[in-house]
């Protein structure tokens, strides 16, 4: 941030009022996203289809408003809906079936990658409700009316993951879930609530996603995963090192937006914020992975 600050081809744009919140406005969806996922990385499992979760929950909420003329309300909670059957089956096939979430989880996203294109024939969606529009574009306190709806997702969930006995059992689980399983904790249950919350969450940024946006687009939701798997384990190489947590998530969010940011005001080419996120994301996880083999070892 510093040196987009006096770089300059950056310094009259990236420190001012309006980018900040331009930023933030846009970096909220990935913010609600890295969170989403962050539920089953405590419990030590990945959930690959929360960016697509995302973008399908845009399309049905969108297609609802659009070309079904529900209310805003209706809308959204069939988009909330959604997202809960597509946490439930993700959660119930890792839970019970025992299966492979990297494989299983990246099945349901190529799934909806396909139901998308299927119903939309690759164009967006638009017309939604005009309220829905207003309040995705609208500020208060120099901030869009977004970011607010973020913050109480991510104090909601830091409370959860932090203060809860809940919480507590999902690190459990992800640290060592035989001796989790042993004292008691129903892993089942609790592993299938962690990926039901995630396309909960997933379903929210879906939603923001087209109050910010004015429509849905027909996408497969990586641009949105890959930009919160760096975050999520950005998170772990700062805060609580070698443990996800929410606010090293923030700040790995908010690290990806400013440097992109920069990289975009100074002229970058496009391709350039593509191998960032992917330096960046093979940078955290090797700190990850080495920050939780040195915990657990100081720990044994």
């Amino acid at each position: 941030m510093l040196f987009f600050t006096v770089y300059p081809a950056s310094r009259e744009i990236y420190a001012t009022s309006a980018n900040v919140s331009v930023v933030l406005g846009n970096q909220s969806v990935v913010l609600l996203v890295a969170v989403a996922i962050l539920f089953p990385l405590v419990a030590g499992h990945f959930d690959f289809s929360a960016g697509a979760t995302a973008i399908f929950a845009s399309v049905v909420a969108a297609a609802g408003m659009a070309r079904f003329d529900l209310p805003v309300v209706v809308a959204c909670l069939l988009a909330l809906i959604a997202g809960v059957l597509i946490g439930t089956v993700n959660g119930l096939v890792v839970s019970r079936f025992r299966m492979n979430a990297f494989v299983s989880t990246l099945g349901m996203a190529t799934l909806l990658g396909g139901l998308i294109q299927w119903y939309t024939g690759g164009l967006a969606i638009v017309g939604i409700s005009q309220s829905m529009t207003d309040f995705g574009s609208a500020s208060w306190l120099g901030l869009p009316r977004v970011v607010y709806v973020v913050a109480v997702v991510l104090i909601a969930s830091w409370y959860v993951l932090t203060h809860t006995p809940y919480g507590r059992s999902l690190y459990a689980l992800g640290s060592n879930e035989r001796a989790a399983v042993l004292v008691g904790i129903p892993r089942p249950r609790y592993t299938l609530i962690a990926f039901v919350t995630a396309s909960v969450l997933a379903s929210i940024a879906g939603i923001i996603v087209v109050a910010r946006t004015g429509g849905a687009n027909a996408d497969n939701g990586m641009s949105l995963l890959f930009p919160a798997l760096t975050a999520a384990f950005l998170g772990t190489t700062g805060f609580q090192p070698g443990r996800f947590n929410v606010l090293g998530t923030v700040v790995g969010v908010l690290f990806v937006a400013a440097s992109v940011s920069g990289l975009t005001l100074s002229g970058a080419h496009d391709w350039v914020d593509q191998v960032f996120n992917g330096l960046a994301l093979l940078i955290a996880v090797g700190l990850s992975s080495y920050l939780r083999r040195r915990r657990e070892g100081a720990t044994s």
